[in-house]
């Protein structure tokens, strides 16, 4: 994985709105990637700037993971073709909300302690 910004663990996301999340006592500005092996800032600031290779940390995880929860924005929309058919050809459904229902959504599947991912965008 790139070098940038993360959590290493997976905690609950406690607010989010303003161009960011706060989770883990912190808050963050920008879009993030909920794995496994923590929290990490991710490039993605909409819909349209989804493609395939902002889902390079999330791909690998097939087996690991059953699913992905994307965080459309403030409004659901369907991501491109493409990017589904790169989740489907690694064996991960895709569960599309908006953001604020992916979120909460994440929360509930971390709390119960299933093997989950989420893809959030910001919403201001």
């Amino acid at each position: 994985m790139a070098a940038r910004a993360h959590l290493p663990q997976q905690v609950s996301i406690e607010a989010y709105g303003n161009g960011g999340f706060r989770f883990g006592g912190m808050s963050h500005r920008g879009s993030i990637l909920c794995l496994p092996s923590g929290i990490w800032e991710w490039p993605v600031a909409s819909l349209e700037a989804l493609d395939r290779a902002a889902l390079a940390d999330v791909l690998p995880l097939a087996g690991t993971i059953n699913f992905l929860i994307l965080g459309t924005g403030r409004a659901l929309a369907r991501p491109s073709k493409d990017v589904r058919a790169a989740l489907e050809e690694a064996g991960l459904w895709l569960e599309i909300m908006d953001t604020g229902a992916a979120a909460r959504t994440y929360n509930i599947l971390l709390a119960e302690g299933r093997p989950i991912a989420a893809a959030l965008i910001a919403v201001d």
